[in-house]
């Protein structure tokens, strides 16, 4: 009779445990990230958070999705995938004026990374002497800056004498190391150590950061859908997030190895280096600097870029409802 009582009260024990984590797991409320491209130190605040229970902390389960070649963040966010994404600015305001009505809630990129890297055996050393050149150029949304570089330029890019070849450029630099391309579009913090990586040293290179050439845009915002703004319980959630994922990115840019190395506990490819993880975790801290609340003349500086000439805008007019305090303020206060 001992025993049966014993096991009786075990199992109300066991019963009473399984309850209480059914309850743990199930009192966040679920919010669903959609990040731009695959687990990587770009989005290190965001794994940060997740890995110390900032989001616990705030009340949140929370979902993070990779990206990757075949993901177009807006269209994961079109098919109701995700609450919020990571996306460039000039991604996002194409998508709304295709209408998708994305709002741009956060901005923890301050500055942008993007850069066009060529060989100096092609003879580059200004962008004068992209005339009759082969570029390598990011699509999906990220050529943007690129045509409204060349439009500045006024270079066209269909490969006509006096202005550039444009190759459509996969998610490698192997063209620059084959001589396929005069130069590619890399990122301060992962293509360009590639490069490096692949046999050309930097004194081979000459590299035009887009912030230098006056036509940088904003990159790595926080967009959330219009519609859900409306929304005070939604609205609250992202306050939410908003809080826990800003102190990830703080603990990233002051624990910088640490923080690579969350990042590469919860890349489930294993492509990851810790060598280059962190090498890209301290690149990445130089962008986000500063970062957080959208600085209104650093989205009015990338509207500009975008519309670029009056002959070839890259958006057709200025946008209007494309960003919000609304969140931020509700998180941080105003």
């Amino acid at each position: 009779m001992k025993i049966y009582k014993s096991k009786t009260i075990l199992a109300a024990i066991c019963s009473t445990m399984l309850i209480a984590l059914s309850f743990n797991t199930q009192a966040g409320d679920k919010f669903t990230l959609q990040t731009k491209w695959v687990t990587q130190a770009q989005f290190a605040g965001y794994y940060v958070a997740l890995e110390n229970g900032y989001y616990d902390d705030e009340g949140l389960d929370v979902t993070i999705k990779s990206g990757g070649p075949d993901i177009a963040p807006p269209q994961v966010m079109a098919g109701g995938g995700a609450d919020i994404l990571i996306e460039w600015m000039p991604a996002a305001l194409a998508s709304r004026e295709k209408g998708l009505n994305l709002v741009n809630i956060a901005q923890p990129f301050k500055s942008s990374g993007m850069m066009l890297t060529c060989r100096k055996d092609s003879g580059i050393s200004s962008p004068s002497d992209f005339a009759d050149k082969t570029l390598g150029v990011w699509f999906y949304g990220n050529e943007y800056p690129f045509l409204s570089w060349m439009s500045k330029l006024n270079m066209a890019t269909d490969g006509s004498a006096g202005g550039v070849t444009v190759l459509k450029q996969g998610w490698g630099i192997e063209p620059i190391l084959q001589k396929q391309a005069d130069c590619v579009s890399t990122m301060t913090y992962n293509e360009y150590w590639q490069v490096i990586d692949g046999g050309l040293s930097a004194d081979e290179l000459v590299v035009f950061p887009y912030d230098e050439q006056g036509v940088s845009t904003l990159e790595d915002g926080l967009y959330v859908l219009e519609e859900n703004l409306s929304d005070p319980a939604f609205v609250d959630k992202a306050a939410r997030f908003l809080r826990a994922s800003m102190k990830g990115w703080e603990w990233a840019s002051n624990n910088s190895d640490a923080a690579a190395d969350i990042v590469l506990e919860n890349d489930m490819s294993g492509a990851q280096t810790e060598k280059h993880q962190r090498r890209m975790m301290g690149e990445v801290n130089k962008l986000t600097a500063n970062g957080g609340k959208l600085n209104v003349n650093d989205y009015q500086r990338t509207v500009d870029t975008l519309l670029g000439s009056d002959s070839d805008p890259v958006i057709n007019g200025e946008p209007v409802g494309a960003w919000t305090h609304k969140v931020w303020d509700a998180a941080f206060g105003s």
